[in-house]
């Protein structure tokens, strides 16, 4: 899964992952408690993440190609 977002200094890296992972596991789980069962351990996300930055000499249209 792949997201582009945009933030402020006042959230770090780690602490908008955590709030994605957290929030989208919780929806999908209110949606289709099912899930929760087909999973090990019941956790919907792994561990881990990888995070890029954009700059000035990069653009939306790069990334996503």
């Amino acid at each position: 899964m792949h997201f582009l977002i945009q933030s402020i200094p006042k959230y770090s890296v780690t602490e908008i992952i955590r709030m994605i992972k957290s929030i989208t596991a919780k929806k999908i789980f209110e949606k289709h408690p099912e899930v929760k069962k087909q999973l090990w351990g019941g956790e919907f996300w792994s561990d881990g993440f990888f995070v890029n930055t954009v700059s000035k000499f990069g653009s939306e249209d790069t990334i996503s190609k």
